[in-house]
Order: structure tokens, then sequence, then C-alpha cells
């Protein structure tokens, strides 16, 4: 038996590559699809710019920023908390300011109250009309017509109701893992770079860029790295696996070193499953109901 072509028409059963076609033509349904290496970042790339790092740091979570990206954020952030701490206390002392003169104003009709109760005798009658009187709905009566209400403007309307805002938080969160950033907290590290004498092109261009400074292994994306928090050191994790774990010596200084002195270094992309976790992208659209 011969097989269908993948647009026949002639079935009963809606295949899913009709489907697919019928939705991305109608602009209806969830696009999705699998990232390459061409849209994620190389290892040796700042978390901020995707660009190469000059002058590379890394967090204590093994996030790698370039120091001039990094400050650019922590400033910003330190000028976005101040805008937003000066309007926090501009609202706070306005409307302490609203609530002590409606104290006073209370105050002042319940004083007004009891001397015209004292001076004269009011019937019935006369309460039920006061009581009239001051309930009118009058936008004039009651001294609301020094403060009539704006009906052009959205935020001047009756209904209209006033966002309470919130005390800033002045911490700064690091952009990828979410913790709090300190600058103390940024460790400056450095990358050994690929020496061959036969290769003239620039650095940024090599493929080949840079090397374990302890096996002269290339590093790539592939290639899970470390960084050793004394020297500042990248090297590989099968370095750090079979030669440091042995006896905790830092060989390019024999200095001690222990467990907490080796971070690693979160991976570039890879484009492989088997390296990265999250390789799809999504576009949500509406859905189409019958």
């Amino acid at each position: 038996m011969t097989r269908h072509a993948r647009n026949c028409t002639a079935g009963a059963v809606y295949t899913y590559n009709e489907k697919r076609k019928d939705a991305a033509a109608s602009g209806y349904g969830t696009n999705s699809q699998r990232l390459g290496k061409d849209s994620l970042r190389d290892f040796d790339c700042c978390c901020l710019s995707l660009q190469p790092c000059r002058n590379p740091v890394i967090t204590k979570d093994g996030y790698l920023y370039d120091k001039e990206s990094i400050l650019e954020y922590i400033l910003s952030k330190k000028k976005e908390y101040t805008r937003q701490l000066k309007e926090y206390e501009k609202q706070k002392k306005r409307l302490e300011e609203e609530s002590q003169e409606k104290t006073a104003n209370e105050e002042l009709k319940k004083l007004q109250k009891f001397l015209k109760s004292e001076i004269t005798i009011v019937s019935k009658e006369d309460d039920e009309k006061d009581g009239e009187a001051s309930s009118s709905v009058s936008n004039m009566s009651n001294g609301k017509d020094k403060h009539l209400p704006s009906f052009w403007i959205p935020s001047k309307t009756p209904e209209a109701r006033e966002t309470i805002l919130e005390k800033p938080d002045k911490n700064i969160y690091c952009p990828m893992s979410g913790r709090i950033l300190k600058l103390k907290d940024l460790l400056p590290i450095k990358f050994t770079e690929v020496n061959d004498p036969d290769d003239k092109k620039s650095l940024i261009v090599k493929t080949a860029r840079y090397m374990c400074p302890i096996t002269r292994d290339v590093l790539s994306n592939s290639t899970p790295c470390a960084v050793i928090r004394t020297t500042g050191d990248v090297i590989t994790m099968e370095c750090v696996e079979k030669i440091i774990k042995k006896d905790w010596i830092n060989p390019l200084d024999s200095t001690k070193l222990t467990e907490g002195d080796i971070i690693p270094l979160q991976r570039g992309g890879t484009g492989y499953s088997a390296a990265n976790t999250d390789l799809e992208g999504k576009h949500e659209r509406p859905v189409l109901q019958a």
C-alpha cells in the first residue's frame, strides 16, 4: 500500500501536520520552537550584555558578568530605589497630614454641635430638617465647592482610588539567581588564553579562546568549568575531580584549598538537551475554540 502525502485531504482524520499548518496560517494557538546554539550565550559571555567579558566577575552562585555591565545594573537599581523611597515618604507624609486634618475637623464639628445644643433648644422636627440639610447631594454644600472633582481626569473622579505605595526593598537581587547581590561578593576571575603562534586571528573570532591553566584542555560550552576562589583561575571540573580533590592543594601556587573555594561556573549554551534543560521558546497566542 502506498503512503499518503502530508497534505492529503482525502482522509477523515485531522492529522497533526494539518493542524499545525492551519494554526500557523490562522494566527491561533501557541507556537513552540527548539532553540539552537546561536540563541544561547557562550560560557565566557556576560549574563546581561551576552557579549564576551572584558573584566569578568563572578557571583557566589557561579553567574558570570562583565564588571562594567553589573556595576551599571547595580547603580540603576540604587537610583530606582531612591526614587521609589522619595515617592513613598512623600505619600506617607501627605496621608499623615490628611489624617491629622480630618481628626481636627471632626473635633471641631463635635465642639460646634455641642455649643449649638447648649445655646438653643432644637425640636425633633428641626433636628430632622437639619439632618436632611446636612445630607444634601448637592456638590456645593458642606464645603464641597472647594474640592470639586474633575471628571475629565481619571485620577480625580470620585470612584478612583489612590494607589497606596509600599516601602521599597533596598536589597539588590541578582538578575539570574534572584538572590541578594552585593558588590563585595563579586569575585574577579581570569581566563587563560590559548597561545597558538600559528593562529593570527583576533581573540574574539577564535573558536578555541581559553584553556585550563593546569590540564591545558580547551574550554568550551560543553566543558563543565569551575573557578578557584583564591586565585580566580578558571579550570575544568575534571581537573577538580581528578587533581585538586586528591590533596586539596592548588597546583598553581601550592596553597591549601577547601571545598568552599571551588565555585562551579554556570555553563553556556550548547544547543543539546544533555547540557541545557530549557531549550524551547514559546509564543503564546489566542486559542481558537469552537
